[in-house]
């Protein structure tokens, strides 16, 4: 047979009062001895254990601080001014010289050298496309771009489109069937809708879609810029 457990006589069981407590346990439990207790324990000297875990935490966090020290020397040490560069740029067909910093965008230098402010700037990731020019004909993110990185190549912005003051046909499509709301957005699809009938004159309405799926637009919906487009090809034939 098994032998039945005897439960503590100092548990409290179900339904019952706990029991009075001794004088000693009392004493215990007042602040005053609690308050003791803990400043003994502050005060008593650490065993051999303790004391070399400190020795073992202080040497690891002073080499922390000689390696970070070390770190700190290394980047004060790097050059602190970057030299600007000579870059010639072909854009909407004409040459120009600049002398810019390495690390700029082509979005920026278009922008702030040359101020052709009809390539937008907003995300500066390359997911919203109010930023595409056409380099070599195909569109491209002008925010990702180095502007060195296009050097000796044909970059057309949106200013290079309008020839003797006249629109171009895709320009004039989007006036006619209203696929301007705020307008940022406009270049970026305008140009990427030029590469599009440039390579297929006349697309689809899926691949209209297609083409611009990668310029974002929080106004018109897409509906109008793709009657523009297709009417922009129509005209075409």
């Amino acid at each position: 047979m098994r032998a039945e457990r005897k439960k503590p006589s100092n548990r409290t069981q179900k339904g019952k009062r706990p029991g009075k407590l001794t004088s000693k346990q009392a004493s215990r439990q007042d602040p005053k001895h609690v308050a003791q207790r803990a400043a003994k324990k502050i005060s008593r000297p650490a065993t051999k254990g303790a004391q070399e875990h400190r020795t073992k935490k202080a040497a690891a966090s002073a080499a922390q601080k000689h390696s970070a020290k070390k770190a700190r020397g290394r980047t004060l040490a790097l050059p602190t001014t970057i030299e600007k560069k000579r870059v010639r740029l072909r854009v909407n067909k004409e040459e120009y010289e600049l002398f810019i910093y390495p690390h700029r965008t082509l979005a920026e230098v278009l922008r702030d050298e040359l101020h052709l402010t009809g390539t937008k700037q907003s995300c500066n990731e390359g997911a919203c496309g109010t930023c595409t020019v056409l380099l070599e004909g195909a569109p491209i993110r002008s925010c990702l771009l180095l502007a060195a990185d296009a050097e000796g190549k044909e970059i057309t912005t949106i200013e290079g489109l309008a020839e003797s003051g006249k629109l171009h046909p895709i320009q004039a499509a989007f006036v006619e069937y209203y696929a301007i709301q705020c307008g940022f957005c406009t270049p970026g699809m305008i140009l990427t809708a030029k590469a599009l009938l440039d390579k297929n004159p006349h697309p689809t309405e899926e691949e209209i879609r297609s083409a611009i799926a990668g310029n974002v637009c929080r106004c018109t919906g897409y509906t109008k810029i793709v009657e523009a487009i297709k009417a922009a090809s129509e005209a075409q034939r």
